[in-house]
């Protein structure tokens, strides 16, 4: 939808954060957007509206978007800015949020392009109303992690062993020396009868172990989405976040949920029981304008 070129500086744009149904329009008074050069405001579509702002192309040509885009803080403030006016507006009304710098050559375009979506703006907007968007990550129970932590804490406990023994046969009291002469050099390197078996059996014990946390966290994840889902309306999963350095967490699941609004309540409470029944680590976040489900109509 957007339309960016190389716009001299004093012409103007139409910016465009998002369409909804029957705002009021003190609903965008003392909204700021993300140009103080005018106010934010609504501008019909017929059944529908566009909440709008005019800012200066200049702004928004593709290089001066391109270096907006390689600097994070500048972004940032720009997405805050488009997220704060989206939220305002979706708490008044079903709304459908566009994709951050949607921009037209004026009105009348504005009009046209969006005149075009406006059978997908309605679907949207009927599947949106009194539904808010929740997120559910689930990150794997301790007992998956047991395995890892009891394998560092055994060869902490070996090391530590083989640091406490002392090297020095005269650290030993007189009645546990042994003479130098009945230890041959062989005898402190040559392993023990069995050893290598008793290796092997411990490798394939973890691995099981690893394997059965695996499965059982997997399990988990999908009986919470089951579980969450049957109370929304729709559903999406995305892709697990990766672990930053250092996290000892492993996520299982990352979901997002469109749930009505006189079920929230209900939401925070199966959640609590998920945690209590599943004994894995579950995050509710929300609610959130639905951006996950505007564009699946």
């Amino acid at each position: 939808m957007t339309e960016r070129g190389p716009e001299t500086s004093d012409a103007d744009t139409i910016y465009v954060f998002a369409v909804c149904r029957d705002p009021d329009p003190s609903d965008v008074v003392g909204l700021t957007g993300v140009s103080d050069d005018s106010a934010v405001s609504t501008l019909s579509l017929g059944s529908l509206t566009a909440i709008v702002q005019t800012v200066r192309a200049g702004d928004f040509t593709d290089e001066a978007w391109q270096a907006r885009l390689s600097d994070q803080r500048e972004l940032e403030r720009y997405a805050r800015a488009h997220h704060d006016v989206v939220s305002a507006v979706a708490a008044r009304c079903p709304t459908v949020p566009l994709p951050m710098a949607t921009l037209y050559h004026g009105e009348r375009r504005v009009r046209e392009a969006l005149g075009e979506e406006a059978d997908r703006f309605r679907a949207a907007l009927r599947r949106i109303a009194h539904h808010a968007e929740w997120g559910v990550k689930v990150y794997a129970p301790p007992s998956m992690r047991d395995d890892r932590d009891e394998r560092d804490g055994r060869s902490d406990r070996t090391d530590g062993g083989r640091r406490d023994e002392p090297h020095d046969p005269r650290d030993l009291p007189d009645t546990e020396r042994t003479p130098a002469r009945q230890v041959a050099p062989a005898d402190r390197t040559r392993p023990s009868p069995g050893a290598g078996l008793a290796y092997l059996n411990r490798k394939r014990g973890a691995q099981e172990r690893r394997e059965r946390g695996q499965n059982e966290a997997l399990r988990i994840a999908e009986a919470v989405d089951a579980e969450v889902g049957g109370l929304a309306k729709a559903s999406r999963r995305l892709r697990p976040q990766p672990q930053a350095a250092g996290e000892r967490r492993v996520q299982v699941l990352n979901a997002t949920y469109l749930v009505a609004e006189h079920r929230a309540e209900e939401l925070a409470r199966l959640t609590r029981t998920l945690r209590e029944r599943t004994g894995a680590r579950i995050e509710l976040s929300g609610p959130w304008v639905p951006y996950s489900f505007v564009g699946e109509v």
